[in-house]
């Protein structure tokens, strides 16, 4: 036989009851976060959230304001009414007992049950009581009979009421009290003054039932919260179709608005109407139109542009073929010709040299304008390409008196790149940081973490202005004209080489400050089709950030 421990039991048993709650709280916060995000996304549903919630606030109000007057209102007709019979009762009682004069008459019973017959007679309602009672005396002379209850003026919470009445002010006083007579408990309407006889009070209570009135304040009630309910319903229903005749043409211009970012020119919205919602439509489709018209015509203006280029710069080959046959022949014979025409032969040469790189570039523009440029990209020790360059750069650095420090890693490097174009944009920002170093050192750094490889070229010339990190890369961009035309260059090289990063996945970003040179990195991701989220170097210089921070730290 096997023994189940009993503590296992009860464990199984409230197990079901923790994960209830548990539940119940996971559906909670489901809910709660599906109406966070309807009420951040969707117009309609706070528009009618909002008029359902100021609707349900008006309605409350107003339902409990209807509600309250009603009540009060037959309260206090029911009032009215009471004391009337009250005082009549009142002032009868007092004819038929003017002759009794001593506290003990014998007769005083008799009358008082006779006096209280006629007064029952005139209410005309069978539920209501009428009490007359002798002050010191016993409470047993009332009239009818209560079998359930002989002295309900006894019960405690109509003694403040017994006090009123014999008190030393008199006067009509009532009490609205809950009493268990004939028909179990029930409000009743107890109203009472005092009749003097024989120089002794005597006590007139009248007890008239509530429940007439009880259920017409109930059944008012419940007909005000129902009209209530279904107006609120009602408005809510209305928000909601009203809202509806207004979002809708939002939504749709829209959606129009996104296949129009999407490329999709030829999207319109529906005219219906002449109504404000309908000029809107109007209005936005014109927009189109003209937005349609301007961009065909720039992309057709950018089109005759790149080909213009491309066929130009095709053109002006053949040309050039021929007078740079002419120009090498002066150029090697010009220690034969006088000073003038072997300087003349030699700017000649250099010229040649600067239109046939203009040319270079202006051709491989047109192919990344026209979407031609490929990648023959090849696992790549980037460290020989870093050490190439600056090499090849080593005569212009000379000339510049500019230091060339090269910082890569001990090992290899290896990533998927075009070693021909990474080369290019290295030399690019090795040349530009070469000729605007103030013949300050130039600091070429490679670096390579397990997503991506970069390299940064940092300067300490003349730097960048606020602004200028982005325009650098601006075609035929210069930041000192006058002084680019004495070191030449075509304006191009940067441009050239943000094509070919974005060509790679990678990014090439400039930062730079006045005084203090300038800095650009180029990141490229180790595998080919790889997204960079990050880069091993900082844009940044450490030197820079270090300036930066003592001078916050030197601030007051």
């Amino acid at each position: 036989m096997v023994r189940i421990d009993p503590i296992i039991l009860r464990a199984r048993r409230l197990r079901p009851r923790r994960i209830l709650p548990q539940a119940v709280s996971r559906r909670g916060r489901r809910l709660w976060a599906v109406l966070r995000r309807l009420w951040r996304r969707s117009l309609q549903f706070r528009v009618v959230g909002i008029t359902l919630s100021l609707s349900a606030a008006l309605v409350l109000a107003f339902s409990y304001t209807v509600a309250s007057l009603i009540s009060n209102g037959v309260l206090q007709n029911k009032i009215d009414q009471t004391k009337i019979l009250v005082d009549n009762g009142a002032a009868y009682a007092t004819r038929e007992l003017t002759g009794f004069t001593q506290r003990d008459d014998p007769g005083l019973p008799s009358a008082l049950s006779t006096v209280e017959t006629q007064l029952y007679g005139s209410i005309g309602n069978q539920d209501s009581q009428v009490v007359m009672l002798r002050r010191g005396g016993s409470l047993k002379a009332f009239w009818p009979p209560t079998p359930r209850n002989p002295n309900v003026m006894d019960d405690p919470q109509l003694h403040d009421l017994r006090n009123l009445v014999v008190g030393a002010k008199s006067g009509t006083y009532q009490q609205i009290a809950t009493l268990d007579i004939n028909n179990g408990p029930q409000k009743y309407l107890v109203m009472g003054t005092p009749v003097a006889v024989g120089g002794y009070p005597i006590e007139l209570y009248y007890i008239i039932p509530l429940h007439a009135e009880d259920e017409l304040v109930q059944f008012t009630g419940a007909v005000v919260t129902g009209t209530g309910i279904a107006l609120v319903a009602l408005l809510a229903l209305i928000a909601a179709m009203m809202t509806r005749l207004v979002v809708t043409p939002v939504r749709v211009a829209a959606r129009t608005a996104q296949r129009l970012s999407a490329g999709l020119l030829d999207q319109r919205m529906v005219v219906r109407g002449e109504d404000d919602l309908a000029r809107l439509a109007a209005a936005f489709n014109q927009m189109a139109a003209n937005l349609q018209r301007q961009i065909v015509r720039l992309e057709e203006m950018s089109r005759l542009q790149r080909r213009f280029t491309s066929d130009v710069s095709h053109e002006l080959r053949t040309p050039l073929t021929t007078v740079r046959m002419a120009a090498d022949l002066l150029f090697a014979s010009r220690e034969d010709f006088d000073p003038a025409a072997a300087r003349s032969a030699e700017l000649l040469q250099a010229e040649l040299d600067r239109f046939e790189s203009l040319l270079t570039d202006l051709l491989e523009i047109s192919r990344f304008d026209a979407g031609f440029a490929a990648l023959d990209a090849e696992p790549t020790d980037l460290v020989p390409v870093v050490r190439r360059v600056t090499d090849q750069l080593g005569s212009l650095a000379e000339r510049c008196k500019v230091a060339l420090q090269v910082v890569v890693p001990d090992g290899e490097v290896i990533a998927e790149v075009d070693p021909r174009r990474v080369e290019r944009v290295l030399r690019n920002l090795v040349g530009n940081a070469v000729e605007h170093g103030e013949g300050k050192p130039v600091i070429v750094t490679l670096a390579v973490d397990s997503a991506a490889v970069a390299v940064t070229v940092r300067d300490h010339g003349v730097g960048l202005k606020p602004g200028e990190e982005k325009l650098v890369f601006n075609r035929f961009w210069r930041a000192d004209p006058s002084r680019a035309r004495q070191t030449g260059g075509t304006g191009l090289g940067l441009s050239i080489s943000l094509e070919d990063a974005r060509l790679h996945g990678g990014w090439l970003e400039a930062w730079g400050a006045p005084g203090k040179g300038a800095q650009f990195r180029l990141t490229l991701p180790a595998r080919g089709g790889d997204r960079l989220v990050s880069s091993p170097l900082r844009l940044v210089p450490d030197d820079a950030r270090a300036d930066e921070a003592a001078l916050i730290g030197e601030m007051p």
